[in-house]
């Protein structure tokens, strides 16, 4: 078996799937993008093809090997998800062709069903109750939501009151058995987000995550030593050795994303790392089905998973969502918060191929916003 062909598709909302066709007729897919730079990734994974292109599909950590360090220079965001996309499509033709799941190839299954959380917002908190209130009514048991919009230089008492007031309304709607998360999205200075923590710390948040944004991870420590409260980080995090010093640092839950982070092959990797640590996986997956499908094989298989996000429902996808792209969304029904355990082959997800090319005539060109502070000055996003 060799491979023949590799092609991209740009679909809505903001999504970059790959397709890996082999001689034989096994087809592969995967979800390589970064999101605001789909374009760029797109041109990475046609030149990575190049490695590709005659080659047997099932030597997949050799493949992996050459696509991040064949090139010398190596690492970043745009090559690692250009490479994690296709090494979710290799795996998908490893377990095609041996009629096995991907989680069957890893070792098999070390549990039935994968607990999945729902996203509810919380830039703007005046539906966050009722946001929550639908989720727990479609059977979820945690949410996740930002802890504010933009956030100032500074926080004055009315800022973080309005933060707390966000964390008081889920727990409230939540009760004491449900859980929900709080993303400060790399948007608060270190001073901040200490000072954000500990004011939501009675709320008993199940994981704040990305208090600091990727290049202060040299001063995460500060944050995890002052807290109880467990942190979490990781969607822009991309190998092994990006996790490590976060782990070192006290990181309480570890957040690869498996479009960006080298694929199931490093993230794996990175899942057995954070189990030295006795850190939890907790994939990040705000994307589109096949990401989706690909995070749940590494979650069936790892010991010390914890929850998987999920894009179902989430404001990016304004012109198109979660199931627009299957065949059969029988992998996403998720059952009181959870999705169930397959033996489908590869990831187990069927991909609708004539939608898919459909979508790419009229590809997406998403941005994700530019905020400013009131002086004119860029903020975090």
């Amino acid at each position: 078996m060799k491979i023949e062909r590799v092609e991209t598709f740009m679909v809505p909302p903001r999504w970059l799937f790959c397709r890996v066709e082999t001689d034989t007729g096994v087809v592969g897919w995967g979800e390589p993008v970064v999101e605001g730079r789909a374009e760029v990734v797109r041109a990475a994974v046609g030149v990575l093809a190049e490695y590709l292109i005659g080659q047997d599909p099932l030597r997949v950590e050799d493949h992996w090997q050459v696509l991040t360090k064949g090139g010398f220079y190596r690492g970043g965001p745009v090559l690692s998800s250009a490479v994690a996309g296709l090494d979710q499509a290799l795996w998908d033709i490893a377990g095609k062709h041996y009629g096995a799941p991907v989680h069957g190839l890893l070792g098999g299954p070390v549990r039935d069903r994968v607990r999945v959380y729902a996203w509810v917002g919380g830039d703007e908190p005046g539906e966050l109750r009722e946001a929550i209130e639908e989720q727990v009514e479609a059977g979820f048991t945690a949410i996740k939501m930002n802890a504010s919009g933009m956030l100032p230089r500074s926080l004055s008492a009315a800022d973080l009151a309005a933060v707390v007031a966000r964390a008081e309304i889920a727990r409230d709607a939540l009760g004491p058995g449900r859980d929900f998360a709080v993303d400060l999205h790399g948007r608060a200075s270190v001073a901040l987000a200490r000072q954000i923590v500990a004011a939501i710390e009675p709320a008993h948040p199940l994981f704040v995550e990305e208090p600091v944004a990727p290049e202060y991870l040299h001063r995460l420590g500060e944050i995890t030593a002052g807290t109880p409260v467990p942190i979490a980080l990781g969607e822009r995090l991309y190998s092994r050795t990006d996790f490590l010093p976060a782990l070192t640092a006290g990181l309480a839950v570890a957040q690869p994303d498996l479009s960006h982070a080298g694929g199931i092959s490093e993230v794996r990797r990175i899942a057995a790392l954070a189990e030295t640590f006795d850190v939890p996986l907790a994939p990040h997956c705000p994307l589109g089905p096949i990401a989706l499908a690909a995070s749940l094989q590494v979650a069936f298989c790892t010991p010390n998973f914890l929850i998987q996000e999920q894009s179902a429902g989430i404001h990016y996808n304004g012109d198109a969502d979660l199931l627009d792209y299957v065949l059969d969304p029988a992998p996403f029904d998720f059952v009181d918060g959870y999705a169930r355990r397959t033996d489908a082959p590869g990831l187990g997800v069927r991909v609708d191929e004539a939608a898919v090319r459909r979508a790419d005539r009229s590809p997406h060109a998403w941005r994700n916003p530019v905020w400013r502070h009131d002086d004119g000055s860029l903020a975090e996003w």
